[in-house]
């Protein structure tokens, strides 16, 4: 388990920017290996019409004042921006950060901020997902470098190109999402990672299907990296964690985090929880963070580390 890494996903809503840039800076100088933020145009948990940050812009903005995180999207909603766009925008952040970025996407799920921007959501999930495998497939070839021209059944290229290239000779894409039919599909076709949540026998699961997806598209399992999510609270005593836990909720409205797994408590505990995963073959873990942006369990993080590492 020497390899494993943590990213921190800062929730964009609710916050400010100086609260991001603190924490940002926080997290890098603790020995962090990735930062992420939402896509999302308004808020997805508790009332909607809170302040929200656009995701591609916050990263940027990350990107200019750290040096070695990781960055990218958890994840991108693939709806809301042509693939070639998308490509572009991952590209650009690469340069800005010098070769940092991770171009995370999505089908996209909340319909409400589709109705309110005017964005088509498209008749089905199934559909969206369709969309979501041939804009994935495009996005690769623009980033390995391609000029692409395509008529397909959602989009259409002529000779698009993707100049300059990314920092990175394969900068990687990253599928969000567990559908067994179609996601885990564009995931094993394409996806240089993989993040999902869950119990562990929800995760397992999704993670043999991924694996029989795999061998079908005859594609190595060990090419992908598995990351999984979990809200993360740290403190000596669980009861301190749960009180920081129900202030980061009454910030952002909400009474839970709709049943989710959490680590919440010391750091071995955290460390016995995540290690079932750790044996799967995850090995990046991503912290699921809302603000107010909870700096201890920040500053803690080598201690979680330690202990998986030990």
């Amino acid at each position: 388990m020497t390899d494993v890494r943590f990213g921190l996903q800062l929730w964009s809503q609710q916050t400010t920017w100086p609260e991001v840039r603190e924490s940002a800076l926080a997290a890098e100088a603790a020995g962090w290996d990735s930062i992420w933020t939402w896509d999302h145009l308004l808020a997805i948990q508790g009332p909607w019409q809170q302040p929200i940050f656009e995701g591609w812009t916050f990263l940027a903005g990350v990107a200019a004042i750290t040096s070695r995180v990781r960055l990218g999207l958890m994840v991108g909603a693939n709806t809301f921006r042509n693939p070639g766009l998308t490509a572009k925008l991952a590209t650009t952040l690469d340069h800005v950060s010098n070769g940092r970025a991770v171009l995370g996407i999505g089908g996209a799920w909340f319909e409400r901020e589709h109705e309110a921007f005017g964005v088509d959501f498209g008749k089905s999930v199934g559909e969206r997902l369709d969309w979501l495998d041939e804009s994935v497939s495009l996005m690769r070839r623009l980033l390995d470098g391609e000029t692409v021209t395509h008529d397909g059944p959602r989009y259409r290229m002529v000779d698009a190109l993707c100049e300059p290239r990314p920092i990175q000779p394969r900068l990687p894409i990253l599928i969000g999402g567990s559908g067994p039919k179609k996601t885990l599909r564009t995931a094993a076709r394409n996806g240089d990672g993989w993040n999902t949540s869950g119990e562990l026998d929800e995760v397992k699961a999704s993670l043999d299907i991924l694996a029989g997806h795999c061998a079908d598209v005859g594609r190595d399992l060990g090419e992908i990296e598995l990351t999984v999510s979990f809200p993360t609270i740290i403190r000596d005593r669980v009861e301190d964690a749960q009180a920081a836990r129900a202030a980061q909720l009454a910030h952002n409205g909400l009474e839970n985090l709709g049943g989710v797994p959490t680590l919440t408590g010391p750091p071995p505990a955290a460390a016995e929880m995540l290690r079932p995963y750790l044996a799967l073959g995850f090995s990046t873990v991503i912290v699921r963070m809302p603000a107010p942006f909870d700096r201890e369990t920040i500053d803690r993080l080598p201690e979680v580390l330690a202990l998986l590492r030990d």
